[in-house]
């Protein structure tokens, strides 16, 4: 059954409220910029690519309406800090409307281009899984983080369809639950075996030999291959390298930021306290406990086995290979 995040309408945005999943399936109508911004801010929508196809949608909505494409820009610029994809679509919508090009037809392809994109990425992760392995991945890195298909998520998809026989271990991803809501609900309408263990059990999967890989998704790329990914990612990077087990990223071309070198530079969204201390909208820590609730951590290049991009697989991962794949 096909999954999709959203779907443009002409004149608005269907969204689906990655909020209210698995329980409830209910779309938002997004009709201006401001609602737009609101979704991303709120996480009725995430993952990196599905951001930059929606801010774009959300730059045409916000001309249409007469607001300044400066304004626009800015409004969905400062949503979210970390997630590359979103500051690389409205740097190109607004290089479309300065060379004259039409804005719904530049998002449109900003859409097509990422679910090519992601299709590539399956068919040359795919290369990369052995028949039967049991596979871990972490948060949500599937439709309906993107355009369709998926990223890491996607990847593994397309092993699936192949006939590999694998097995998916899904992390819960706290605080925010992207792989027991999320990947989970993905999994199960594509009919792909998993099973759902909490974060804190992953080092003793690999330590009693049932994970072959890890694969995660990536929310901005350095230059030398430094990834930023939902909290948690780095874990386990270095859980599987102390296991010796390979660690992918798999992540488009448009997550790369080459403006920045090495992963200490990136910028880390911290989220309120409150979702760390509620769980579901219950909660389940005391009231006035303080809490650092970091949505993003940074894994080194040194712990990454490859990056599995629309134009190549990148091993060993380093800046001379990026360039050279991406160039």
């Amino acid at each position: 059954m096909e999954v999709k995040a959203f779907y443009w309408k002409g004149d608005h945005l269907l969204l689906l409220d990655q909020r209210k999943l698995p329980h409830e399936e209910v779309w938002l109508e997004l009709r201006d910029h401001m609602q737009v911004a609101e979704a991303i801010r709120n996480m009725a929508v995430r993952g990196a690519p599905a951001i930059g196809c929606v801010a774009a949608y959300g730059f045409v909505l916000g001309l249409r309406a007469g607001e300044s494409p400066e304004r626009v820009y800015e409004v969905l610029k400062n949503t979210r800090p970390t997630a590359y994809n979103l500051f690389w679509a409205l740097d190109r919508m607004m290089s479309a409307l300065n060379s004259g090009k039409d804005l719904e037809q530049e998002a449109k392809l900003i859409e097509k281009e990422d679910y090519e994109a992601n299709k590539r990425m399956g068919e040359l992760g795919n290369g990369l899984i052995p028949k039967g392995a049991k596979i871990l991945t972490h948060c949500n890195t599937g439709a309906l983080a993107t355009a369709g298909w998926g990223t890491a998520l996607g990847v593994l998809r397309s092993a699936h369809y192949s006939g590999k026989d694998i097995q998916v271990w899904v992390d819960e991803t706290r605080p925010y639950l992207q792989g027991a809501r999320l990947t989970a609900w993905e999994l199960l309408k594509e009919g792909i075996p998993h099973k759902l263990i909490t974060d804190s059990t992953a080092g003793f999967l690999m330590k009693k030999g049932l994970v072959d890989l890890v694969i995660v998704g990536a929310d901005r790329i350095t230059a030398r291959g430094d990834v930023a990914n939902k909290i948690g990612t780095y874990t386990l990077s270095v859980l599987a390298r102390e296991h010796g087990v390979p660690f992918y990223v798999a992540a488009p071309s448009s997550t790369f930021d080459l403006s920045i070198r090495n992963g200490e530079d990136i910028p880390i969204e911290e989220r309120s306290a409150g979702e760390l201390k509620n769980c579901l909208g219950s909660p389940i820590a005391p009231e006035n406990s303080p809490a650092l609730h970091l949505a993003f951590d940074v894994t080194p290049a040194e712990n990454i086995t490859a990056i599995i991009t629309e134009k190549g697989v990148i091993s060993p991962v380093s800046e001379e290979k990026i360039k050279e794949c991406l160039s």
